[in-house]
């Protein structure tokens, strides 16, 4: 990113840029970088309403090519003409104007600063970097997300009269500080310029984090991300808010997730009394609350040779060294859980706290009724593409952990997601080849749902009904193509360096929310893809468009092509492992939770 602090100056206590205009007029002496201080102004406040999915008034702006274009009123943008194009018109209109833009509805207007931003972008012709395609954001509103940060966690040590490190943030001329103890305080559009920010984002034991872990730092992780993007989007402080005031944080009131290790005792005592099997065969289940039927395919364990060779066309090098893997013994969904069993879990009539706690628990409520579910969706989220008999997509991997949490604690199974090593093993069912049944691609249409057949017919761009392709050869179903399937595992760019030349039941742990491993390939992939040794590794992306802040727990706005299958080991775990393995999902609560459990017992 470029160093914007030299190309623009603030005035004295003010976020107003010094746009520099020369005499021709239009024209700005003073450089706007585009995706600086542009892109972030565009993502938040225009593309949830002119963006891919929504075109208000027939506008888009999420391409060049689109805002750009003309249309029955002109041109969104002309570059050079700030004054002609729609973009900068309508969002210096009065606040009270019906067509000021973004409308009352959606938030405040555009600050000052933001608006000059556009009009000398515009002015000195518009530069829209090639390929650059805008995402939505969510918008941070100052009263709404960071004054509440600020004076809950800083304003008792950033006042007139404490000063910690010469500091104070009560005003938003102070706030603004440059040349501190840290460097300059606030630099609108450059987060990682702000040491506002940067202190907040050290590491726990970090000497320098605000506030630091005597006064409750860190922060909680969406709290430092409103802090970023507020920054990164023009720190709009609004006038008329000095001085902020220290205050204590709210207080819920509400009581702890009842999700948690008593809950897991319980439904592990069940299991353990139910699942007696030692003859694994197929089997044919119901899900006990809905009555929606499922197909388990029994796993015998073995020795395999997880990865690719280097000859493999399409492989890549995450999927290697090959190493020799052992598994043990373990049933598995004959194909992706599909809408029929997963709705029933996902929309309910119950009001819940946003991590998926009932909020009027009854006494009389069973373990299933207690476990975690998701908050009520925000839209329909099979998308249009259909649900009986199609895929259940969308959900993040913790939602899926629930669910297999949920239905364990209906069946007396116990039910994960696999681990990358069983989904492979499985996937390849004793072969060697890039796929379960050879390595001629052009054999692929036979076996998958992919990018090459899933976009012809009448059901295209889509995913598919499952099952309705060739099995592999022990029996299951769509592990090449249709939806990607979540596994358990961290993704390692190194592949399995790290597990040696041989390795039992190897799991790697996650320890960040992003970088969750996914396999098989999708709908919307390509035949390489769906190799049996293909990796994907999560992003951060496949919530672009979630509107809310915090972004939800359970759903993946932007990834239309993931799903899961579900996994049930014959080895019964420890009421632990099963908790950790229903929370992972989670990987900071989890630590959390798991430090505090920890706590009574290392005091005794």
């Amino acid at each position: 990113m470029k160093n914007l602090t030299a190309r623009f100056g603030l005035y004295s206590g003010s976020l107003l840029f010094a746009l520099t205009a020369s005499a021709g007029r239009g024209q700005e002496a003073a450089a706007v970088d585009f995706n600086a201080q542009v892109r972030p102004i565009l993502e938040s406040a225009c593309v949830h309403c002119h963006g891919e999915t929504k075109q208000q008034g027939d506008y888009r702006l999420d391409t060049m090519a689109e805002a750009f274009k003309a249309g029955d009123d002109g041109a969104m943008v002309i570059p050079g003409e700030p004054e002609k194009s729609a973009l900068y018109t309508t969002t210096v209109l009065a606040a009270d104007d019906d067509d000021v833009m973004p409308p009352a509805k959606d938030g405040p207007p555009l600050a000052k600063s933001q608006t000059e931003v556009l009009r000398a972008w515009i002015a000195a012709g518009a530069e829209w970097p090639e390929g650059v395609t805008l995402k939505q954001q969510p918008r941070i509103d100052f009263v709404k997300h960071i004054q509440p940060i600020f004076e809950t966690a800083c304003i008792s040590c950033h006042n007139p009269d404490k000063m910690k490190g010469d500091y104070d943030m009560t005003t938003m001329a102070s706030a603004f500080k440059k040349d501190g103890d840290y460097g300059d305080a606030i630099v609108p559009f450059q987060a990682e310029q702000s040491s506002v920010f940067v202190l907040m984002n050290h590491p726990a034991d970090h000497d320098d984090l605000m506030p630091p872990a005597k006064s409750g730092g860190p922060l909680a992780k969406d709290q430092i991300d409103q802090v970023r993007m507020w920054i990164a989007q023009g720190a709009v402080w609004p006038e008329g808010l000095d001085p902020l005031v220290a205050r204590e944080a709210k207080q819920t009131g509400r009581p702890p997730n009842p999700d948690d290790l008593e809950l897991v005792k319980k439904i592990h005592a069940r299991i353990v009394a139910q699942s007696t099997e030692t003859d694994m065969k197929d089997y044919e289940g119901v899900v006990p609350k809905t009555g929606a039927a499922y197909s388990m395919v029994p796993v015998k364990g073995g020795t395999f040779l997880m990865g690719s060779p280097e000859s493999e066309a399409g492989r890549k090098p995450d999927e290697g060294p090959q190493v020799k893997v052992t598994v043990d013994s373990f049933w598995m969904g004959r194909h992706e859980v599909t809408w029929n069993e997963y709705l029933p879990f996902q929309v309910t009539p119950i009001d819940r706290f946003k991590d998926g706690a009932k909020k009027t628990p009854a006494p009389a409520d069973e373990p299933v009724d207690i476990v975690s579910s998701p908050t009520a969706p925000y839209m329909e989220m099979s998308f249009g593409m259909g649900q009986d008999g199609f895929p259940a997509i969308s959900m993040t991997e913790h939602a899926a952990l629930k669910y297999c949490q949920w239905l364990s604690a209906q069946t007396g199974h116990f039910y994960r997601l696999p681990t990358e090593a069983e989904w492979e093993y499985a996937c390849r069912a004793g072969t060697t080849t890039a796929y379960s049944f050879g390595d001629d691609a052009n054999q692929l249409a036979d076996y998958a749902w992919y990018f090459d057949n899933s976009m012809e017919g009448v059901s295209d761009n889509q995913y598919q009904k499952v099952g309705t392709k060739k099995p592999n050869p022990w029996g299951l179903h769509d592990l090449h193509g249709n939806v990607m399937e979540w596994v358990l595992d961290q993704y390692d760019p190194k592949g399995y360096a790290a597990w040696g030349a041989e390795a039992l039941n190897p799991w790697a742990k996650p320890s960040t929310l992003w970088g969750r491993t996914a396999r098989g390939g999708s709908w919307f992939d390509d035949a390489a893809e769906l190799r049996s040794s293909a990796r994907r590794p999560s992003k951060d992306q496949w919530k672009q468009t979630d509107p809310q802040l915090p972004k939800s727990l359970w759903y993946l706005t932007d990834a239309k092509w993931i799903g899961f299958r579900l996994v049930r080991p014959l080895r019964i775990p420890s009421p632990e492992e099963m908790y950790y393995i229903w929370n992972c999902g989670r990987p900071e609560e989890l630590a959390a939770r798991m430090a505090a459990a920890a706590a009574p017992a290392a005091a005794q």
